[in-house]
């Protein structure tokens, strides 16, 4: 099938199931187009039984969606240039602390606490996975997606701190998840040193090299477009300068083996300050934000499209599937050790808000990007394993959308008063 039709097939499911849950289900969008995908999905898994070509056409569909190089190579960069575009410096450094903590120490407890727990699951239900599969689900599972939360505290008119912090700990929480992932694959594929004291050396010089040259690309070109939108006004050239930034940022990083997520968000947050302030008529700046949340909530319905059929896709093993509901309790109690240690730790500078730890833990959604990550281990790991891991990540995925992410409006409505 080619691309085009591939394109044109999801386009029109995603319209489709987007005017459904606007008319009857009232649904984020994301998790309206979700469910949706995932109640068809279901159908067909049903319907095959009576008429097996029904599913081997849906697969057919599927199979020639490279979802993992979709997102990370593609997708992943406009998502989170998209969302550091609207986060403020000022609002940034007031909750610096708390972001950083727990986008980092955060993401790195739950990475353990995850890994732990998921070995003695998988070695209760005898199936053999080793601690450093554990660690590769627990890197994935731990960055956190709030797109359908941010949405929900919009509409409830939430304090716009509980906002920054979400969206702040998603966007750099993704970019350490995305680089402990790089530096596990290093080590399975055997390019590290063996012994204890050389390994943990080389995997600090490759997270600061990720993290560092990441920053710098996305800087360097941030500076340059910049320089550009400062002397010209033409929305339309403006609008296509943030577009080239953001596929040259991600493509040089990716070339260089620097982190692309933290270039695609350095660049990001350069032009939604530095330029938006500086660089940009009023007239630019509605519709530069009207294009990019345009393009938002397109790429978003697509991947929870996609993500809801990737059912019909996955190792239906019965042993996977006890396991991958197993690990829905497991993901979320280390969310709620490692939020609440992180908070403990920013206590120093900030007490935390009543409830937070309750709406952090809660709101921490997971998307697209934990299953495209499992997707890549396929190509690392033996089929068992990277099966297993495939179907335990999809479940927590499902759950936290369509469960968390429903849920979360009474979570708020609760510990947060409206303003």
């Amino acid at each position: 099938m080619a691309i085009f039709e591939v394109l044109a097939v999801l386009v029109v499911l995603a319209a489709t199931f987007g005017w459904l849950n606007e008319r009857y289900l009232q649904l984020p969008i994301t998790v309206g187009v979700m469910a949706i995908g995932l109640a068809l999905s279901l159908a067909l898994i049903g319907l095959s039984v009576v008429h097996p070509g029904v599913k081997t056409e849906a697969e057919r569909l599927l199979g020639a969606v490279d979802f993992d190089q979709l997102l990370l190579h593609g997708v992943l960069g406009f998502l989170l240039f998209a969302g550091s575009l609207h986060v403020e410096f000022g609002e940034l450094r007031e909750h610096k602390t708390r972001i950083s903590v727990l986008a980092v120490v955060g993401t790195l407890v739950s990475t353990i606490i995850v890994a732990g727990l998921c070995w003695m699951v998988t070695r209760s239900l005898g199936l053999g996975l080793t601690p450093l599969h554990c660690l590769f689900f627990g890197a994935l599972i731990s960055p956190t997606d709030p797109i359908a939360v941010l949405g929900m505290l919009k509409s409830l008119r939430a304090p716009r701190s509980l906002e920054v912090q979400i969206a702040g700990e998603s966007l750099f929480n993704d970019c350490v998840g995305v680089v402990l992932f790089v530096a596990l694959l290093q080590v399975a594929d055997h390019r590290l040193p063996s012994d204890g004291g050389s390994l943990a050396l080389a995997l600090s010089v490759l997270v600061v090299r990720e993290v560092l040259g990441g920053a710098a690309v996305g800087l360097l070109l941030g500076l340059l477009a910049y320089l550009m939108l400062k002397r010209i006004d033409s929305y339309q050239v403006e609008i296509l300068i943030s577009l080239a930034l953001v596929m040259s940022a991600y493509s040089v990083a990716e070339n260089l083996h620097f982190s692309a997520a933290i270039a695609a968000v350095t660049a990001g947050l350069l032009i939604g300050n530095q330029g938006r302030a500086f660089a940009m008529s009023e007239r630019t700046r509605q519709h530069l934000d009207t294009f990019w949340e345009l393009l938002d909530d397109i790429l978003n319905a697509l991947l929870f499209l996609v993500l809801g059929l990737e059912v019909l896709v996955l190792p239906t093993r019965i042993e996977y599937v006890v396991a991958g509901a197993l690990a829905i309790p497991v993901v979320l109690l280390a969310r709620l050790v490692a939020t609440w240690l992180s908070l403990q730790i920013a206590r120093v500078v900030v007490a935390p808000a009543p409830g937070v730890v309750k709406l952090l833990t809660w709101g921490g959604l997971r998307g697209g990007l934990p299953v495209a990550l499992a997707l890549v281990l396929r190509d690392h790991l033996r089929p068992g394993p990277a099966d297993l891991l495939l179907v335990m990540t999809y479940m927590v995925v499902a759950f936290s959308v369509l469960v968390q992410g429903l849920s979360m409006k009474a979570l708020v409505r609760r510990y947060v008063p409206a303003t």
